[in-house]
């Protein structure tokens, strides 16, 4: 029993909400009861939990992942 659906960034670090997405998901699958697991298969993308409530929140994740890592380069 699986589902998938495609997530497209317009930036180099960006946070997308994904709720309604695999909201969509477990609907279309029919789960009522049990676990959903969210897997990102990308080497240079993540799956974080944020409740969203405060916009700074995904400014100071989105900063901080730019300081140990600058742009250097087509990577």
């Amino acid at each position: 029993m699986a589902t998938s659906f495609r997530v497209r960034t317009r930036s180099r670090t960006e946070l997308v909400d994904v709720t309604r997405d695999v909201e969509a998901a477990v609907s279309e699958l029919g789960v009522e009861n049990g676990a959903i697991v969210v897997y990102c298969p990308h080497t240079t993308a993540a799956i974080t939990i944020n409740e969203s409530a405060d916009p700074d929140v995904a400014t100071d994740i989105t900063g901080t992942l730019s300081d140990p890592v600058p742009h250097a380069g087509p990577y």
